[in-house]
């Protein structure tokens, strides 16, 4: 088994936590795992992106051709990662920042409209894990309940009072992706 996973936006939506946190999700569980960032010189409103692997199997390369899921948080990077994720794979959008709806259909989609459910759970910072709980949705390799465990161990001590907030992000993602009611 071998995941292979894009996440991407702006600088500042914290897709780059989101990866890592995967990461240390799946390293917590004895899998193989690379984390490779990247980012633009202005950070904080410029692109930024990350691709992790996850495997039960040593990884050869970090780098991705056709990823098995991509979570978009805009529309530039819908745009160019859209084409790229395989036959089947998941994409996840955050409609609440892209304007139109994906083009494939040989894709698994879930429309997220994160930004306003963030919201609604009081913190704008949280459409990120929203999304990532609309993706653990769709993979089979980490569960919510591990990826929760593990936030709990690396959140940083300064970002602790955020961490029941982050968790209920998850919770909220997943529960749209699997097509239950959302209460506020």
């Amino acid at each position: 088994m071998q995941t292979e996973i894009i996440i991407s936006g702006f600088g500042g939506q914290g897709v780059l936590f989101a990866g890592q946190l995967l990461s240390y999700a799946a390293l917590e569980k004895d899998l193989h795992v690379t984390w490779f960032p990247s980012y633009g010189p202005e950070m904080r409103g410029g692109t930024a992106h990350c691709t992790v692997i996850i495997s039960d199997d040593e990884i050869g390369s970090p780098v991705i051709r056709n990823p098995t899921a991509a979570i978009v948080m805009n529309l530039p990077s819908l745009d160019k990662y859209e084409p790229l994720v395989k036959t089947d794979g998941v994409l996840v959008v955050n409609t609440s920042l892209v304007d139109r709806d994906p083009e494939r259909e040989d894709l698994q989609i879930e429309l997220v409209p994160a930004n306003e459910i963030a919201e609604e759970l009081g913190d704008k910072r949280l459409a990120n894990l929203v999304m990532l709980g609309a993706l653990l949705n769709h993979l089979d390799v980490l569960s919510i309940d591990e990826v929760g465990a593990s936030l709990k161990r690396h959140i940083p001590a300064h970002h602790r009072d955020l961490l029941q907030g982050n968790i209920k992000a998850m919770q909220r993602g997943t529960a749209l992706a699997a097509g239950e009611k959302l209460a506020t």
